[in-house]
């Protein structure tokens, strides 16, 4: 990705205190940095890789450093790197910190969560700290390899979400777009109509979720979960292809496979296309002269390579050495440059060359 090419991501977008960093944890099982106002303020690239060795590991990767860490001191380390990153104040910042999880029984899934979208500057926020976020959000959503995973309130109208805005205006048909649900308990009434109608033109569908409360450990928080959809008498009514963390992590392992297999052969072109210029490049950098031999080589070849570009143009009428550069087109001009070269090089003697320059250089 430095190198330009992009690879199939699932960014993880949502307004401010919809739930995005719940369903993360969800996810991956773990606790994220919590506290008023935006707690990421960097994007956060986390990589989940189902392992199969009971014992969690935990690593944080920015700036050339990789960072061991445990579950109890994830949380910390986050917020050290981002201040690292970002500075100590309320600042964000487009340089992304990753997060690896190995764990045993996580989808492999790698995501990219952004900082939620404010609109109005609080707790010392910058003034401009929606447009720094929705300059974020739109240079990781708008490129056509990532997948769009839009958080949800459901305490809100869908319509009228900062973030379905935004990822329309990439995804106009909502072809690389999935929405996920939050907080289904705290408004349930209408809930059923809202996730099948889908006014906001979601392509991917919709998955309703209930993430973690308070201290419940991951496993309590999947079976109360499990137990709402079921008993709820208007939560039972939404199909359960849609609903519970599960499902919702099927889906992305569906989809960004699906997205991998749909994008794998351009990225090999561009990889290869890549390769061939850094390829050709290295061959046109000068040799390391460690020698005379060395320097008189270098200079033959360089007289034969000239030899050869004359007879292209002189005799042969071939300007194809020079596509742009119009003065070359045309044997008078470099008849002219020649002979303006010849009265140079015979305005000296070789005393004179000599003793004013090493010849070598």
């Amino acid at each position: 990705m430095r190198e330009g090419i992009q690879l199939p991501t699932i960014v993880v977008v949502g307004d401010q205190s919809s739930g995005k960093s719940s369903v993360l944890e969800s996810l991956a099982g773990i606790s994220l940095p919590r506290g008023q106002g935006i707690c990421t303020r960097v994007p956060l690239i986390m990589r989940l890789q189902n392992h199969s060795d009971d014992e969690l590991e935990l690593q944080l990767e920015y700036q050339s450093m990789t960072i061991r860490t445990t579950v109890d001191k994830i949380a910390d380390a986050i917020n050290i790197a981002t201040e690292e990153i970002a500075g100590p104040g309320k600042g964000i910042s487009h340089t992304p910190l990753t997060l690896v999880v190995r764990k045993k029984g996580v989808p492999d899934l790698t995501m990219v969560d952004l900082p939620g979208i404010m609109r109005v500057p609080v707790h010392g926020h910058p003034e401009d700290i929606y447009e720094q976020i929705s300059d974020i959000i739109m240079e990781y959503i708008s490129p056509t390899e990532s997948i769009i995973l839009n958080v949800l309130s459901a305490t809100v109208d869908f319509p009228t979400c900062e973030s379905i805005r935004m990822s329309q205006r990439v995804d106009k048909t909502g072809e690389r777009t999935l929405a996920v649900v939050t907080k289904v308990d705290k408004a349930p009434e209408g809930l059923p109509e809202k996730v099948t109608t889908d006014a906001v033109n979601i392509g991917l569908g919709y998955v309703c979720v209930r993430n973690r409360i308070g201290d419940e450990s991951y496993e309590e928080a999947r079976t109360k979960e499990a137990e709402l959809f079921e008993s709820h008498p208007l939560l039972s009514e939404i199909d359960k292809s849609i609903v519970g963390i599960p499902v919702l992590s099927q889906k992305l392992v569906q989809i960004q496979a699906a997205s991998i297999a749909r994008c794998l052969p351009e990225i090999v072109k561009k990889i290869n296309d890549k390769l061939n210029e850094n390829v050709d490049e290295l061959n046109h950098m000068p040799q390391n002269l460690a020698s005379v031999s060395d320097v008189m080589n270098a200079l033959l070849h360089i007289i034969g390579a000239s030899n050869e570009s004359l007879k292209k143009i002189l005799f042969q009428g071939e300007f194809v050495e020079y596509p742009e550069e119009e003065k070359m087109h045309c044997t008078a001009r470099m008849g002219e440059m020649l002979h303006h070269f010849s009265n140079q090089l015979y305005s000296k003697t070789v005393e004179e060359y000599t003793q004013s320059r090493n010849f070598l250089v």
